[in-house]
């Protein structure tokens, strides 16, 4: 047995003891595979079930997943394409790991972008918007009572992009979009960090509160204290693998 067939197969045991939240991913009906395979990549990435700067190994991984290297491969490229892994010429795929340097700078660039969008989704609203919204928050809400840490972030993902794209500003739309794909191992980290579950369910109430009364200032206000809060939830990560913050 060769040296790669060696640590494909290593690879391949120790995904298959991945944890049970880290399987939860699968497939929706009628789903583009390249698009499923994408998802269910970043979710493992964002789990650390595929730990940063973790060489990606296609041979095992594909068997995990239960697909051909194609779609595998072509998944890669979009996560490439989002700074979720990176590819490099005659070794693959890489997850990223970008520095806490690099983080913080995200995230403040975030913290603007989802306040200007709040800003401008409450001139802008309509009644089903709001709806929308509302309706993004029961599901969290549902995920939060069952104790699902990922049905919650995705959730929670799902409002906040949903507030920007009322915005209607499509700039503004396709940069947040960029930048938040960027993060979203580093959003998932912060929610699943949170021991303070109730805190972080009473700001998304004072959030859908604002929208619905067309305070854009309360709500910019709050969306950017919002993501203030991810850094600190997750720089002591940093701190404790020896990085400085």
């Amino acid at each position: 047995m060769s040296q790669d067939d060696t640590a494909d197969s290593a690879a391949l045991e120790a995904q298959q003891e991945m944890p049970q939240e880290a399987r939860a991913s699968a497939a929706e009906p009628g789903e583009p595979l390249t698009k499923s395979v994408a998802n269910r990549l970043r979710d493992l990435i964002a789990q650390d079930a595929l730990p940063a700067g973790e060489r990606i190994r296609e041979r095992a991984l594909a068997e995990r997943l239960q697909v051909s290297r194609t779609p595998l491969r072509e998944a890669l490229k979009v996560l490439a394409t989002e700074g979720l892994v990176e590819l490099f010429p005659n070794r693959g795929a890489v997850v990223s790991n970008p520095d806490p340097t690099e983080v913080q700078d995200l995230l403040q660039v975030l913290g603007v972008l989802e306040a200007l969008g709040g800003e401008l989704a409450c001139a802008r609203a309509n009644a089903a918007d709001l709806d929308e919204v509302q309706a993004l928050h029961y599901e969290m809400l549902a995920a939060y009572a069952r104790k699902d840490r990922l049905a919650y972030f995705k959730a929670n993902q799902q409002i906040h992009k949903a507030i920007v794209a009322i915005s209607g500003n499509a700039s503004l739309i396709e940069t947040h979009a960029r930048i938040n794909a960027r993060l979203y191992r580093v959003r998932y980290r912060s929610n699943s960090r949170n021991t303070k579950w109730d805190v972080a369910i009473e700001e998304h109430e004072a959030i859908l509160a604002a929208l619905r009364a067309r305070d854009g200032a309360a709500l910019s206000k709050i969306l950017r204290s919002h993501l203030g809060s991810t850094w600190a939830n997750v720089s002591e990560t940093f701190e404790g693998s020896g990085e400085e913050a």
